[in-house]
């Protein structure tokens, strides 16, 4: 028996850095968004009691390193019912040290199908507090949509689904580091913070170009990317409504209200940069194949 689960990349449709906690990690103020571009992970049960995991994307860890393990582990030490054997194999689209959350989509998928597999209907708090214990995203990932995420992430309130657009992402070839990308906004002399009330009003009021106008990501002023500045512009000539990085980085992203501006860009960059995705916002972030 196997469950297969396609599991949504989100891009921050706003991000600002508010404090940082007696922990040492920092608060977060942000709006994420499910996206149609999407890992493949199934689950299926072996003999024994060990926990395997391939992987379609060679330079992804296949062992305790990788998130999808974690969640595996995780889901037993919770479960009241000894450790089973378990195949993990991810399908990999979503690009690595994007900012596009692909490895907390996969270990939300992977709590998801082990509760489909071995049937123990856990409540979804429970399920969420898995994911908060394994990262910061994967309580979002596990439900997708479009949600206020506050603290570490796990405070999470839903929003009015963002109105139907485009969105296209391009992963430079360059990875970002989250750890250092945090430290250098610690270092970071000055901040110029975003209007987190005024795009939540827009938010509201399902407003996407008002939304679009008073976004912004705290990161792009402390982390360089490479081609980022020609990623944005491109978007922008396509008559982009927004057009800016996700996450720490590296991926841009562009929201297009036109879907023939939409075409035409992705074509551009797309000849340029291999790693591109056309998509469009997502209500979800687990699909049960």
């Amino acid at each position: 028996m196997k469950v297969t689960i396609k599991a949504a990349a989100k891009v921050n449709l706003l991000l600002d850095l508010t404090a940082t906690l007696e922990n040492g990690y920092h608060s977060i103020y942000t709006v994420m968004q499910s996206v149609g571009i999407y890992d493949t992970v199934t689950v299926e049960k072996t003999d024994g009691d060990t926990i395997q995991l391939t992987c379609s994307a060679p330079q992804v860890p296949t062992d305790s390193r990788n998130t999808a393990w974690k969640a595996a582990e995780a889901y037993f030490q919770c479960v009241d019912i000894s450790r089973q054997g378990v195949l993990i194999h991810i399908d990999k689209t979503i690009p690595s040290e994007a900012g596009m959350a692909g490895g907390s989509a996969d270990a939300a998928a992977v709590i998801k199908a082990l509760d489909l597999l071995f049937g123990t209907q856990l409540p979804e708090k429970t399920m969420l507090s898995l994911c908060e214990s394994i990262g910061s995203d994967v309580p979002f990932c596990f439900l997708g949509g479009t949600r206020l995420c506050l603290n570490k992430g796990e405070i999470m309130a839903p929003l009015p689904d963002f109105p139907d657009c485009k969105i296209i992402v391009v992963k430079p070839d360059q990875g970002i580091s989250t750890k250092e990308a945090y430290a250098n906004f610690d270092a970071a002399e000055w901040i110029r913070h975003p209007d987190n009330e005024g795009f939540l009003f827009a938010a509201t009021q399902q407003d996407a170009k008002a939304m679009c106008h008073k976004s912004a990501n705290v990161f792009e002023q402390v982390v360089e990317v490479q081609d980022r500045v020609k990623i944005k512009a491109i978007m922008r000539n396509h008559n982009a409504g927004l057009a800016m990085m996700t996450g720490s980085g590296a991926a841009v992203f562009g929201v297009f209200f036109e879907e023939t501006d939409a075409e035409e860009c992705y074509r551009e960059l797309k000849a340029v940069f291999p790693t591109a995705f056309l998509s469009e916002p997502t209500k979800n972030g687990l699909y049960v194949l």
